[in-house]
This record gives structure tokens, C-alpha cells and sequence, in this order.
């Protein structure tokens, strides 16, 4: 991910303590530091990092009102004439900033990634496709569960069609036929309702991913935090007292704007009234965008300042590729290099280079790889034996559908001739 990508910027007024004298700019944030920018010099003026932070407050005095102050280290910075308000810029910065401080991404997780051997960083690549696979695996799961659903919806009209032939049977006979072979005695039996089976499955529906959000409803001024969770079906905004603010069911969502990585609109549209909109921003929004592109591929568009994004996920695949051909060949060569014969210092120095190589990934890192990719395997496996049994229960529904289909325009035509 590009650290100096723009989340987001807002015109205020820096206090330059140097000359004693309020600065106009544009306050700028990105995923790992904090930048002002002066409007008539176009002078960076402030430049620090999220994880050098010790505090963000609202502070106000009899000199300066709605102002907001960052301590950086030891040093005080003044923003203020925050626009579009002092509490959207504030709520934003604390969001990203809390999220630095817990992120394995910040200063000291960064210290130690740097020290990380090719071992660690196969495994955290490897352990991130076993998680997006295991998430694509949920949807799979829940989308058969569709499947089982509308095969039960159509085993169910089968059966009432049955119905209506026997009751057009006795209405196309005359009431004074003798041989009338009227079922009046048979009543009709009241099917129990499936809306308690419908619930059941709502409150059994598990989770895919949950991240805390920024959230701004139709306008720019109301902005809050809260949660956004997404199920196999849809997806929820909450509040952070978990309370629902607007859940979206899969059909109810007309399209999701990707505005950057880490910020997204999702809109319902109605006709005569105004239309459901909310737009979220959030640290972990990488984490969730493959996730609603795989659920909402046909719906999710990617604009201008999200388009690196998606090159920038696609482009590791080929990274991991040459990795881990590289770290086979070095672990080949641990095996391999000793039984070479060894002469001159040529061939020593060949050997200096191949120990080298070698110490990137230990036999540890090598087991825990195979473990990895031993789960994908399998996860691989059961996911192929879904699709086939999905792809069966397609077939099923597309010869039940036109069987049914035939069957009600049969019973349209019997009570055309009725009427």
C-alpha cells in the first residue's frame, strides 16, 4: 500500500509558532502520518508520524476557539477554522490514529518487520490468502444454503399447484354430474409459517468481517463512529453501542463506491423519496473492499483514487510467485549444496553466498509453510466439492423451474375457460 496516498484533507489554520502567527493550508492525512501544507507558499509545514503521537484533544481558550491540538513528542500543534467541522476532523484523526497505535503496522511492529526473514514474510502472505479463501468459503456455503432455500420454495409450489389441479378438476365438473368425484371432504392443510425458520437462520448466520467505521449519513457535518460487519447475505452499520443504524440485505444494495482504500458509499436508491446513502471510512477498509468486491462484483466501482488500489492487490500474486520459486530453490540448494565437492576459494565463496541465501527461510518456517499449505489444499478441495454440488443443484432448479412454469400457464388456461 502507498504510504503517501491522500485519506483525506480539510482547510484550517496552523499556529506557526516560529512567527507567532496563524498560517491558512490544508490539513492532510494519510495512512501513516499527518502533513499541513501552507496555501500562499505551498511550504510543508508539519510532517510527522501517526505512531509519534502521544494525544489528540478539542481544546478552546480565550484566544483561540474550536481548536484542535496534536501533541507530537513534545511539541503542540494548533489547527484551527476546521472545516467542514471541528468534530469530523477530530473523530477522523482519532480513528486512524488509535488504529496505528493497535496496528501491527505501527512503529514498533515496523522495527521488527524490518528484522523479518523471507520465512515470516512467505507465511504472513500465505496465511493471508488462507483467510480470504476461508472467507470466499463462507459465501460459497451460504450461497448453497440459497440454493437449498429456493429448491424448498419450489417443492413447495409443486405441491400447491397439485392442489389447484384437484380443486379445477371439481370446478370443471357440473354440481349435478352423479359421477362428480368431489374431494370436499379433504380439507386443504394450512402449511405452518416458514418465518421463524427465516429468523433462525438470520441470528445463525456468522460473520465474515467486522471493523470499526467512520460514518457520515448524507451530510458532512454528521459524522460518527461505529462498526461495519458483513454477513454472507448484506451488510450492517452499527454504532459502537452495537445498536443497529441501517442493515443492507445483498438485493437492497444498488451500487458501493470505492472513493479511496480506505473509504466507501453504500446506496440504496427508492423512487419519490431520497435514497439511502452512507459513507464509511475506516483503517482496516483494505481488509473489507476484497470481501464486498467478491459479494457485490457487479455492483462495487472503483474510482479514480482507488484504482491503484486494485493494481497494487493484484501485483503481490506475481511477488509471492517469484518468492516462493526463490525460496524453494534456496531450500534446494541447502539440500543439494552440501554434497557438491567444494575447491578454491572461488567454489568458497559460492558456498559463503549459498548459506546466505539459505538463512532466509529456517526448516521451522519451511514446516509451518507446509502446514499453510496443507489448509489450502484442503480448503481448495472442499471448496471444488461445493461448486459441483452447487452446480447439480443449479441443474435441478432450471428443470423444476420450467416444469413449474408449464404446470401454472396449463392451470391459467383451465381457469380462463372458468371465467
Amino acid at each position: 500500500m502507498n504510504e503517501d496516498i491522500r485519506i483525506h484533507s480539510w482547510p484550517c489554520s496552523y499556529y506557526l509558532d516560529t512567527s507567532k502567527q496563524w498560517v491558512s493550508g490544508r490539513l492532510s492525512l494519510t495512512p501513516v502520518a499527518i502533513k499541513f501544507t501552507a496555501d500562499k507558499t505551498g511550504e510543508l509545514l508539519v510532517n510527522f508520524h501517526l505512531s509519534s503521537i502521544s494525544e489528540i484533544k478539542k481544546e478552546s481558550s480565550n484566544l483561540i476557539f474550536s481548536s484542535l491540538t496534536i501533541l507530537e513528542k513534545n511539541t503542540k500543534h494548533w489547527f484551527s477554522s476546521l472545516q467542514p467541522s471541528r468534530n469530523v476532523v477530530f473523530n477522523i484523526l482519532e480513528h486512524f490514529w488509535r488504529e496505528q497505535l493497535l496496528s501491527s503496522q505501527g512503529a514498533g511492529a515496523e522495527a521488527a518487520a524490518s528484522q523479518s526473514t523471507k520465512g515470516k514474510e512467505l507465511t504472513g502472505l500465505l496465511t493471508g490468502s488462507q483467510k480470504r479463501l476461508e472467507d470466499t468459503a463462507k459465501v460459497l456455503h451460504y450461497q448453497g444454503e440459497q440454493f437449498d432455500n429456493i429448491m424448498r420454495g419450489l417443492n413447495k409450489i409443486e405441491g400447491d399447484m397439485d392442489v389447484a389441479d384437484r380443486l379445477l378438476t371439481e370446478l370443471e365438473s357440473p354440481s349435478w354430474w352423479p359421477f362428480s368425484s368431489k374431494l370436499w371432504k379433504a380439507p386443504l392443510e394450512t402449511k405452518p409459517k416458514e418465518t421463524a425458520t427465516v429468523s433462525d437462520s438470520k441470528n445463525q448466520e456468522g460473520i465474515i468481517i467486522r471493523i470499526p467505521v467512520i460514518i457520515t449519513h448524507r451530510t458532512d457535518s454528521n459524522v460518527k463512529p461505529g462498526k461495519l460487519t458483513l454477513f454472507a447475505s448484506g451488510l450492517e452499520i452499527s454504532d459502537c453501542n452495537s445498536q443497529v443504524i441501517h442493515r443492507f440485505e445483498s438485493k437492497d444494495v444498488d451500487d458501493i463506491r470505492v472513493h479511496t482504500p480506505y473509504e466507501i458509499s453504500v446506496r440504496q436508491r427508492f423512487i419519490g423519496k431520497p435514497d439511502t446513502s452512507y459513507r464509511l471510512l475506516s483503517a482496516k477498509m483494505p481488509e473489507a473492499i476484497p470481501i464486498l468486491e467478491m459479494q457485490f462484483s457487479k455492483k462495487i466501482q472503483f474510482l479514480e483514487d482507488a484504482l491503484g488500489f486494485v493494481g497494487a492487490r493484484k501485483s503481490p500474486q506475481v511477488d509471492l510467485g517469484t518468492s516462493i520459486w526463490q525460496a524453494a530453490t534456496g531450500l534446494l540448494g541447502g539440500v543439494v549444496q552440501p554434497s557438491s565437492p567444494v575447491g578454491g576459494r572461488e567454489g568458497m565463496d559460492n558456498d559463503q553466498v549459498q548459506l546466505q541465501k539459505q538463512e532466509k527461510i529456517s526448516q521451522e518456517e519451511a514446516k509451518e509453510l507446509k502446514q499453510i499449505l496443507k489448509k489450502l489444499k484442503g480448503l481448495a478441495l472442499e471448496t471444488e466439492a461445493e461448486l459441483e454440488r452447487q452446480d447439480e443443484a443449479l441443474d435441478s432448479i432450471t428443470t423444476s423451474v420450467d416444469r413449474t412454469t408449464l404446470n401454472i400457464d396449463k392451470q391459467n388456461r383451465r381457469i380462463k375457460k372458468l371465467t
